[in-house]
């Protein structure tokens, strides 16, 4: 055991504590956090246009590094500054990267719900100020499990393996750089000019059969008439957008996702317009129902979603339990001098105090929310922080949405009825569990390479204070009317749907369902426990051939030719690193994040011109 150790703490920790300190190297410097201050700027409205679009963002620090260090190294090649180093690169990727997580601080969920079900919507400052708050409590705790998870336990922490692999890959010489660059560069430039092109200049339209069929209600409430393949939203989009996140989700969610966009809308939302579930929309083979479709559809949706990730992550808890106690052994050998703390625990304390009484005077001031209920919030979401962290180094994934709805849960018991507590105590339990694996990820990265874990955890508060600002501004611009843009085909805002639906169950129970929404409920609560159970029991060989139970409920709350896109590009991603594994290994993923960054500033863009003509 303890060799296996001494060989991790060698491979990935080339230089002791005292060594590092010792090798004069550019660090924690201006530039690198203005870089990634910038970086993150403009890579943070990205996330938020996708996360409204399609309920989850993109970790940007592959892309952040390619950005900078193509820059300073041309800059220094031109204008003769200083070389760009692997260690400022480090520090400026986690500030973009943090600056770009800020959607896990309510911008795509909580925020956008609370303002659809109790019309509050809050200013750019006071916007700005609650992310800021909400995210650095997350800091704070990544602050003090840095030791206990990334060297104590090991925990893998995966999007930070693959950083750190880029990031010493493209270091190593201009040429692996250039090539990925070039690639980043052409994908955002296509992306982007096909979004504008179609936006300003001529509306691309969606491919779709010409194909109807009719409906005979049968019930006093059904409507008679006839539905098209495009009232349905079956027909094939040019998003590249959507491409790009396929790439990047795999061949298993894709799949998954288009699976159940045909099970939505191709059998029962005919099935439900047939019973007069739901009434037809306007009378025209080519306007999208998408409304009126969604929401009875979202139902079952945001149940298969709910369920699913809450039993998952039930039986992660027990997994980790398990694995926690083999461990015990290896947790009680002696402390390297990489693991003595980052900050004292004197510190520590001091932030969580801080942190503590910022979002408590938050809560009370901004929502009116109960000063017992605001400081139980606070203390809740530390402890689902941690969890989220374990969970997070484990698999990769963050379970933001489940142990928001934990919160959620809680508060339906202590404040039954209030919309407001129910959403943004959990609000504070998502935007703390986001940050805080974010930052575990970019500390991963900062491990291998063998850089300072404190100077990351400064950089990750000016990322945050950045996608604060930046994050907010976007979303008060994209979406200025909350009650009549969001839920719609334009802007579908899923994480929204999910948030909203338990918010309303919660707070009027189930008696306010649509017609024939309770039986599809349990039907999509069963199916989602058994797809968990089985994805959680069998091998993980194995387990990439179960139907992905949360990506099945985002083809009830998305259009379809979202989801046919999101196949598409899994698919041509899966067929390149079949055809092209070495390429794909090293460029696919750059690929992929440059089709979202051009459709998403381009996106951006266009609604900024529109709004400033208008």
């Amino acid at each position: 055991m303890t060799s296996t150790k001494t060989q991790f703490l060698s491979d990935e920790n080339p230089q002791s504590h005292a060594d590092r300190q010792s090798v004069s190297r550019p660090e924690l410097t201006v530039r690198s956090i203005c870089s990634g201050m910038l970086i993150g700027a403009i890579l943070t409205p990205c996330n938020v246009y996708a996360g409204l679009k399609i309920g989850w963002g993109f970790n940007m620090s592959v892309a952040a590094g390619l950005l900078a260090y193509g820059f300073w190294t041309l800059s220094a090649n031109i204008m003769g500054t200083r070389s760009w180093g692997l260690f400022e690169n480090n520090i400026n990727q986690t500030t973009a990267s943090a600056s770009s997580a800020i959607i896990s601080a309510g911008l795509v969920a909580p925020i956008p719900a609370l303002a659809l079900l109790t019309g509050q919507e809050m200013v750019w400052y006071v916007l700005s100020l609650w992310l800021f708050v909400v995210s650095f409590l997350g800091v704070v705790v990544a602050a003090g499990l840095r030791n206990q998870m990334l060297m104590r336990e090991n925990l893998r922490f995966p999007s930070g393996i693959v950083t750190a692999e880029t990031m010493r890959d493209i270091h190593s010489g201009w040429r692996q750089a250039a090539s990925r660059l070039r690639v980043l560069f052409a994908s955002i430039c296509v992306s982007g000019i096909a979004k504008l092109y179609s936006e300003l200049v001529q509306k691309i339209p969606r491919i779709s059969p010409e194909l109807k069929f009719t409906f005979n209600g049968n019930t006093a409430n059904a409507g008679t008439g006839s539905v098209s393949f495009a009232n349905l939203g079956l027909s094939l989009d040019p998003s590249l957008l959507m491409i790009g996140l396929g790439a990047i989700a795999g061949l298993r969610v894709g799949i998954s996702a288009a699976l159940g966009a045909l099970l939505a809308w191709v059998v029962l939302a005919p099935l439900a317009l047939e019973y007069g579930w739901v009434l037809p929309g306007p009378n025209d083979p080519n306007v999208p129902w998408f409304k009126p479709l969604v929401e009875w559809l979202l139902w079952p949706g945001a149940t298969l979603m709910l369920v699913a990730s809450l039993t998952s992550f039930a039986i992660s808890m027990v997994q980790l339990y398990g694995k926690r106690q083999q461990k015990k052994a290896y947790d009680a050998l002696p402390i390297h001098q990489d693991m003595q703390p980052v900050f004292s625990s004197r510190m520590l304390f001091f932030g969580l105090c801080v942190a503590l009484v910022l979002l408590c005077c938050a809560q009370v001031l901004i929502f009116e929310i109960d000063l017992a209920f605001a400081v139980l919030a606070v203390l809740l979401s530390y402890v689902l922080a941690v969890v989220a962290a374990r969970i997070s180094g484990e698999t990769g994934i963050t379970p933001v949405g489940a142990l928001g709805k934990i919160t959620q849960f809680t508060y339906g018991i202590l404040a039954p009825g209030n919309l407001t507590a129910n959403l943004m105590t959990a609000n504070v339990t998502g935007g703390a569990a986001g940050q805080c694996a974010d930052l575990l990820h970019d500390l991963r990265t900062g491990q291998i390479i063998g850089a300072t874990p404190k100077f990351q955890i400064i950089a990750q508060v000016f990322g945050i204070l950045t996608g604060s600002l930046v994050g907010a501004l976007t979303y008060l611009v994209l979406i200025p009317n909350p009650q009549e843009m969001l839920i719609t085909a334009e802007w579908p805002a899923p994480a929204v749907v999910t948030w909203k639906a338990v918010a309303e169950v919660l707070s009027a129970g189930l008696a306010t369902m649509p017609q024939a929404a309770l039986p599809a409920m349990a039907i999509a609560a069963g199916a989602g426990m058994v797809l968990a159970i089985i994805e959680k029991s069998v091998d993980e060989k194995y387990a990439v051939w179960v139907p992905s139970a949360p990506s099945i409920g985002f083809g009830f709350v998305l259009p379809a030719w979202n989801l046919f896109s999101l196949f598409l590009g899994a698919a041509l991603a899966y067929g390149l690193t079949k055809l092209y594994p070495e390429w794909s290994k090293r460029k696919l993923i750059v690929l992929a994040a440059g089709l979202i960054v051009g459709e998403s500033l381009a996106g951006v863009f266009v609604i900024i011109v529109t709004f400033a003509g208008g």
